[in-house]
């Protein structure tokens, strides 16, 4: 999974390369083809609408439901660590393939950019130029960003995957709701609920790519993650904790 994540900043920088860009394509788009620390930035916002979510609700949805279907949950709880310390260890092991499956789209993107562009200072999205060193840190934040992201979308999936034995569709169920968060957000007359969905927020990290960087827009997106984060755990360690594995 994490090698079909790899190979995507890789096909849109030939592309990029191969084909070039239009008067109707996106300044980051044509931002690349004039350095390319930009396709990491370009790779980053692509994936984490869909494949990013997808590839974390895979992880997520079979973690509990997996270990159910197959029948190894009770003699995991057979241990004197108990139900709580599996839960976290869980969570622990979503959030790192999240922040694993971030950095691989972004050490991907970057060797591609080198390889294929032009390097030299950054161009934000606000117009001022940065020298590359301060280019490479907001790749860092970017990346960081979108795991935070990633992580809270985990939990999600952890808590869907307490709910049932059926692991394909836990992870439907949490790719689901990636879908209709989405959609959800993209209709004009429910505003007002896109600051409470979780989908809402994950491209916020373009407040990176602008000098000053936007702290209060990231800041926003970092409180909706932690809330989701805390609320699903909840859900999660409540189910779990009282759910029934001897059978």
């Amino acid at each position: 999974m994490l090698i079909l994540l790899a190979c995507v900043p890789v096909v849109i920088g030939v592309a990029l390369k191969a084909f070039g860009s239009d008067e109707e394509t996106p300044a980051i788009v044509t931002q690349v083809a004039g350095n390319g620390l930009m396709l990491t930035f370009l790779s980053l916002s692509m994936l984490v609408q869909l494949l990013l979510p997808l590839a974390v609700g895979v992880v997520a949805g079979d973690s509990i439901a997996g270990e159910a279907n197959a029948g190894t949950l009770r003699y995991l709880l057979t241990a004197p660590a108990g139900r709580t310390r599996l839960l976290a260890v869980k969570a622990v092991n979503i959030g790192v393939f999240g922040l694993a499956a971030c950095a691989v789209v972004a050490v991907s993107g970057l060797i591609t950019g080198l390889v294929m562009f032009p390097v030299g200072p950054v161009t934000l999205l606000s117009g001022t130029t940065v020298p590359i060193m301060d280019g490479v840190l907001r790749v860092l934040i970017v990346t960081g960003y979108s795991a935070v992201g990633m992580a809270a979308l985990g939990l999600v999936g952890l808590a869907v995957s307490t709910l049932t034995e059926v692991p394909i569709g836990a992870v439907a169920a949490t790719v689901v709701t990636v879908v209709f968060s989405q959609v959800i957000g993209a209709i004009p007359q429910l505003g007002p609920v896109r600051p409470y969905l979780l989908t809402t927020w994950w491209s916020s990290f373009d407040g990176a790519l602008r000098d000053p960087i936007a702290t209060d827009v990231m800041g926003q997106g970092l409180l909706v993650f932690a809330a989701y984060a805390l609320v699903f755990g909840a859900i999660a360690w409540g189910r779990f904790s009282g759910r029934d594995i001897t059978s």
